[in-house]
């Protein structure tokens, strides 16, 4: 089954290296374009507001729908690339490649990062042959940054807010992909004890996180 809203089409279900957590609705619109990032992006570890001196001239130019391709997450040294993620035929979200376990995935039918709304990224907490992108999300603390890099050589960048460990049955799909005021993000990936029987973590870990500030791509490297 699919939802859709506001223009979006939303996953019925979601799933990470065998996560399965539940039904979420909405997400939101918008537009923009210039210059791709193809060289990775370097940033302080706390947020703009915290650490002014450390950051470049803000970026003060409207943020339109813009394809995103890298996640930056400089307290845990991660520097991913993004792959669109889609709905498969069962109406559950697609997942990374487990077989590129430095590679997160961000929701194609939901805003990109940096719009108006709810965007998310999801990545695997560990792959067949050991830890992956995600393996520490759950150390992010209240002030951590989140930068993505878009690909009208923009970086939007999120200052984290709170994290959330919820079980896999309790999935808070309506905090997840509903609607918000702002710019906003949300990571996702699994955790808690790992069922060998069912293949299946019990868990998953949920950051959520504000937009900061956005910065020209060349002015970060």
């Amino acid at each position: 089954m699919k939802a859709r809203a506001a223009g979006w089409v939303v996953p019925a279900l979601v799933m990470l290296t065998a996560c399965l957590p539940a039904p979420p609705p909405r997400a939101v619109p918008q537009e923009r374009a210039a210059a791709p990032v193809s060289a990775p992006v370097s940033m302080p570890a706390s947020a703009p507001a915290r650490a002014k001196r450390e950051w470049p001239r803000p970026y003060t130019g409207e943020l339109g729908r813009a394809e995103p391709n890298r996640v930056i997450i400089p307290r845990l040294k991660v520097s991913a690339p993004l792959v669109v993620l889609g709905i498969e035929a069962d109406g559950s979200l697609a997942v990374p490649p487990l077989d590129h376990a430095n590679v997160a995935g961000w929701f194609g039918g939901g805003p990109t990062p940096g719009e108006r709304g709810s965007a998310v990224i999801a990545g695997h907490l560990d792959t067949r042959t050991g830890p992956a992108v995600f393996a520490r999300l759950g150390e992010l603390a209240r002030g951590d940054v989140v930068g993505v890099a878009r690909g009208d050589g923009t970086v939007a960048v999120f200052e984290v807010r709170r994290l959330e460990r919820t079980p896999k049955a309790e999935f808070p799909a309506d905090r997840v992909y509903g609607p918000a005021r702002g710019r906003e993000l949300r990571l996702v990936t699994c955790g808690g004890d790992f069922d060998r029987a069912r293949r299946s973590y019990s868990h998953n870990v949920i950051v959520y996180a504000l937009f900061s500030a956005a910065y020209l791509a060349s002015d970060l490297r």
